[in-house]
């Protein structure tokens, strides 16, 4: 599978990040075939619906570095 990653526009220092690291960045719901999903937790439905589903790992971004999270992608691979 390609090196690409789908990662919530907001989280800039990440993306620059996976992409310095080879990794091809879209953004999440973009229908592509990604490793994973970043996410920064904001967006968590408090209503449990549900509107976007995948079958790839989704990672929450809150309260880890840009570092951290590129290690659990890493471990993805």
């Amino acid at each position: 599978m390609a090196k690409k990653i789908a990662v919530e526009e907001t989280l800039t220092g990440l993306r620059e990040l996976l992409r310095e690291q080879g990794y091809t960045v879209v953004n999440p719901g973009s229908n592509e075939n990604v490793l994973a999903t970043v996410v920064t937790g904001l967006d968590i439905n408090t209503m449990n619906m549900q509107d976007i589903t995948t079958k790839v790992p989704v990672i929450d971004a809150a309260g880890k570095t840009p570092d951290q999270i590129l290690s659990r992608i890493k471990e993805l691979e």
